[in-house]
């Protein structure tokens, strides 16, 4: 945008708010940064309220005038309830007062935590959105996690199993692969090994620390019925891969192979990804990812 643009003044139509229709409430997400915090905070309140009450509209990367000025004409345009994570104050003065202005419900996520931590800190935040994804030390941690969960996955990478902060271990389907780049996200180094009943697990995994392995457990019914769906939506051949009688064996003998290796066991059976892996950093007393150096290649 040209600087002759950024200092002309638009106007902000005075539009009549209208009438709140029925179905979902509109639920506006603004944010000057990605917005994914403000996404995943009001995806979990909207856990706690019945499905489909709202409709959901992110704006991310507000931060320019012209943005600015289309978000506020939105509101208008389309009452209905606003969060923001603005880091700029400038921009949650604006949004507040254009909402006030329309009686539209306002809720800043990010401000007043902010407000509290410099507080009791006694210290001056220094309101800048380009901090909250620079590329620093732990974000090439994270990156090179990812890799390594890449690396390590279903098996692969044997030679370096040792190198992982924590090893998943279970047979097909028990979501071992995205808990282990949900892990690798945090920034944690995950690999996972898949089990067969018909073939004998690697040594590599009976030659680890078993404080840093976890064994998957699923209830057979909920795992017999995952594979089902998967063999629809591949066209496999019919075999005994989702038959509720082998799949059941195959949980049983997991217990076996867990218990030779001496390492913790987790039941995931109706958990979703995130929980899995928070219970798993939660059993093995994880510390915080370590940072890697700066000038560690990140590919």
């Amino acid at each position: 945008m040209m600087l002759g643009t950024m200092n002309k003044v638009r106007p902000i139509p005075e539009l009549i708010p209208a009438p709140r229709a029925s179905g979902p409430i509109p639920l506006f997400v603004f944010s000057d940064s990605t917005g994914n915090l403000a996404r995943h905070m009001v995806t979990s309140f909207l856990t706690q309220f019945p499905a489909g009450s709202f409709q959901v509209v992110t704006r991310p990367f507000i931060s320019d005038p012209e943005r600015i000025f289309d978000a506020l004409d939105v509101l208008a345009c389309r009452p209905g309830i606003v969060f923001h994570a603005f880091v700029s104050a400038d921009l949650k003065r604006q949004i507040a007062k254009r909402c006030a202005d329309l009686d539209i419900p306002c809720w800043d996520l990010t401000g007043s935590a902010v407000d509290f931590l410099a507080g009791a800190a006694g210290l001056k935040p220094k309101s800048d959105p380009q901090k909250l994804h620079q590329v620093d030390a732990a974000y090439c941690g994270r990156i090179n996690a990812m890799t390594f969960a890449l690396e390590h996955d279903d098996g692969l990478g044997l030679d370096t199993l040792a190198e992982a902060d924590l090893v998943l271990a279970g047979v097909s389907r028990t979501g071992k692969t995205p808990t282990s780049m949900c892990l690798a996200m945090q920034g944690f180094r995950a690999a996972n090994v898949s089990l067969a009943i018909a073939v004998e697990p690697s040594k590599e995994l009976f030659a680890l620390n078993p404080k840093k392995i976890v064994g998957l457990l699923i209830d057979p019914t909920q795992l017999s019925e995952i594979r089902t769906r998967r063999q629809a939506a591949w066209r496999m051949t019919q075999t005994g891969y989702n038959d509720p009688r082998e799949v059941a064996k195959e949980i049983a003998w997991s217990r076996q192979v867990f218990a030779k290796l001496h390492c913790m066991v987790l039941d995931v059976t109706d958990q979703a990804i995130e929980e899995t892996a928070a219970r798993i950093v939660d059993m093995l007393g994880l510390p915080e990812p370590s940072s890697c150096a700066l000038d560690q290649e990140l590919s």
